[in-house]
């Protein structure tokens, strides 16, 4: 794990902030995202005296800001010469159950698709080159883990931005869909002996303030969920194993929606569109 370059976004606080310290403990290299400079920080003093490592790294971005996603891709590209796992831990749940309203990113968009899916698309597209030349010539290929759930809602793409009776859980629901659709479409496009992309539900209603928050009780331990996406994150038994869904621990289904060639180039057109992604 000394060798190992890793970034996980959302690193300041439940599952991104246990799986920093966790890797960090291990040896790895961590580079710690957040969208407050000062949680950041204090995470990065956190981990480095609890684990004497000093090679830790801190990036600042508001990931409801997709101008603000591509200039993190870019720092990280101009000051990391390897990067070997990107964990898309990052999102946000519905909020408090009284006061669930339909809300809109920088850019205009629903704002659960846009950062629960949409800047994990974009940060992972951009930094695609640099994940492909850090799993070349090694025995090991570079990993993309994100962070789903098993709370999954087809996307309907007539209302992807859900403007007709909004309701948080399904657009939550939706988003975390996108995300292991995607990921099952980026994993055909790579070369698994160079980059492997898998999605995850790491556990039912983790003890975060996110949940306790949006549902008002807990059904499981961060630990638990950290201990899964360690998993992914590190298990050699992984290596080139790709365009998985996993509950937990255990390889399984994800919505019907996700193995649906034509919702899954729908998906990659809408999400190249709306982040000017697009190639000629």
């Amino acid at each position: 794990m000394s060798a190992q370059t890793i970034l996980i976004t959302g690193a300041t606080d439940g599952l991104g902030s246990a799986l920093a310290r966790e890797v960090a403990g291990l040896g790895a290299n961590v580079l710690l995202h957040g969208r407050d400079s000062a949680r950041v920080e204090a995470m990065r003093q956190e981990i480095s005296e609890a684990t004497g490592k000093r090679e830790l790294r801190c990036y600042v971005a508001d990931l409801a800001d997709l101008a603000q996603v591509r200039r993190l891709a870019e720092e990280i590209t101009q000051t990391c010469d390897r990067l070997d796992v990107l964990v898309n831990n990052a999102g946000i749940g519905g909020g408090p159950r009284d006061r669930a309203r339909r809300e809109t990113s920088r850019d205009g968009y629903e704002l659960r698709f846009a950062v629960n899916y949409l800047a994990s698309f974009l940060l992972t597209e951009t930094l695609l080159p640099l994940l492909d030349r850090s799993g070349s010539g090694k025995d090991a290929p570079a990993r993309v883990v994100n962070v789903a759930s098993v709370g999954q809602a087809p996307i309907d793409f007539d209302d992807v931005m859900l403007e007709r009776g909004y309701d948080s859980m399904r657009a939550y629901a939706q988003s975390k869909l996108a995300m292991i659709t995607w990921g099952f479409d980026l994993a055909e496009r790579c070369d698994p002996a160079r980059v492997t992309v898998n999605s995850l539900h790491p556990a039912t209603l983790m003890d975060t303030k996110m949940v306790t928050e949006w549902f008002g009780y807990t059904m499981s331990t961060v630990a638990e969920g950290t201990e899964a996406t360690l998993r992914l994150v590190t298990a050699e038994e992984l290596d080139g194993v790709t365009g998985r869904y996993f509950d937990g621990k255990r390889e399984a289904r994800a919505d019907a929606q996700a193995y649906d060639p034509a919702a899954r180039r729908r998906l990659r057109e809408l999400s190249e569109r709306l982040t000017g992604t697009e190639t000629s």
